[in-house]
């Protein structure tokens, strides 16, 4: 049975909007990024020196925690965003931008290793790949503050690093979904094809 599957994107690529419209489609359950009731996402976009730490600290716990219950749980889940876009691209990020200190990146890294022996890497991670133009245009389009006032520069390293990051990503079975040219949120047939593709992992995950 497929217990996990797991939504990666940059900024602004259409997770949330995706795990919806999958969860109603498989009738899997969904677990949302903490957004809304994050204590330091304002304050981080404000000021990230000060709130870097804190803020992937919150999120790498909040992502564990998902992890730990799917899987013990015995029901299928989609998870908006993973555990290691935390540790692979934003901590990193913040790191090299000198936004993040050694001695916190150091800590964080090796938290994140002991969270990583403890758990499975998902089932299927669906990996939305977009241009910075698109990001751009969702970004606006949900009209965030605090996320419209975020700098290029910053959107485009973090581009960069998811790149460079499913480049590399060998822990299991990985489907790309280029959201320049499926439209899952407007057009129900890019949908569609997106549904079929996840039908085909799954029946490849279990051959006959």
């Amino acid at each position: 049975m497929i217990k996990h599957i797991a939504i990666a994107g940059n900024i602004g690529a259409g997770k949330t909007t995706l795990c919806t419209k999958l969860g109603k489609a498989f009738n899997w359950q969904i677990h949302y990024e903490s957004i809304d009731n994050n204590p330091y996402l304002s304050d981080f976009y404000n000021d990230m020196k000060r709130w870097s730490f804190n803020l992937q600290i919150y999120f790498l716990n909040s992502r564990y925690k998902q992890i730990l219950e799917i899987q013990k749980g015995k029901h299928t889940v989609i998870q908006d965003r993973t555990i290691y876009e935390d540790a692979h691209i934003f901590a990193p990020n913040l790191h090299d931008m000198g936004l993040m200190s050694s001695r916190d990146f150091d800590n964080y890294q090796d938290l994140f290793h002991t969270m990583c022996s403890q758990i499975s890497a998902p089932d299927i991670l669906i990996y939305l790949k977009s241009s910075i133009p698109k990001l751009v245009e969702h970004i606006h389009r949900r009209g965030r503050e605090y996320e419209i006032n975020m700098s290029l520069a910053y959107l485009k390293k973090l581009n960069e690093r998811y790149e460079n990051w499913i480049s590399g990503y060998r822990e299991g079975r990985l489907l790309i979904i280029d959201i320049d040219k499926l439209d899952f949120e407007q057009n129900p047939e890019d949908l569609g094809e997106i549904i079929n593709m996840i039908r085909a992992q799954e029946n490849s995950l279990f051959p006959s």
